[in-house]
């Protein structure tokens, strides 16, 4: 399975079942590395969603009750390959895995708040998208023609994104409360 990316480009590939695979394994060895720390560890992005196309990169989301529990693992984790990257959106942490000779990242490690509205985001997206076909054509068709346009830019591709990841996050939120209803 080909995974990866140069930083700071933007190249889409159809969905590979074996993205789910790679993820579980890496939750796995950072379940061990970071034991009761991580309160719950969860791939997330668009690898996470079944049928559309997602740059080669595996998002994962880590919810802690504190930063500083990561983060007295900091050594650990870049011992495994983790490497801490710093804040890269206010109120979470992230560390990335890569070939940094080659400037390429294969995973994004998000770490934020158990319960806080960045998890809950993240969670509330990936099921949304893979419960609502249609939301997800619409999503997987942005990104394409995004791509093409920003190949070369990736703040330009999230940012042209965010509108409709901001709608579909209201319709998430919507759709969740309404499945708690009714169980």
């Amino acid at each position: 399975m080909e995974i990866g990316l140069k930083r700071k480009t933007v190249e889409l590939k159809p969905h590979n079942p074996e993205w789910t695979n790679c993820a579980k394994e890496t939750i796995s060895v950072l379940r061990k590395l970071l034991g009761t720390d991580a309160v719950n560890i969860q791939h997330v992005g668009s690898t996470a969603v079944a049928g559309i196309p997602a740059k080669p990169i595996i998002d994962l989301a880590i919810a802690v009750q504190d930063f500083s529990h990561v983060m007295k693992h900091k050594e650990a984790l870049a011992k495994a390959g983790f490497i801490f990257a710093g804040e890269d959106v206010e109120r979470q942490l992230l560390f990335v895995v890569g070939d940094f000779e080659q400037d390429t990242r294969s995973h994004h490690i998000h770490v934020v708040k158990w319960n806080g509205k960045e998890w809950t985001n993240y969670l509330n997206f990936r099921d949304y998208l893979n419960a609502n076909p249609s939301a997800a054509r619409e999503y997987a068709a942005l990104k394409e023609r995004l791509s093409v346009m920003f190949a070369n830019d990736r703040s330009a591709y999230t940012q042209g994104k965010q509108e409709l990841i901001d709608r579909l996050l209201q319709e998430a939120a919507d759709w969740r409360r309404k499945m708690e209803a009714c169980e």
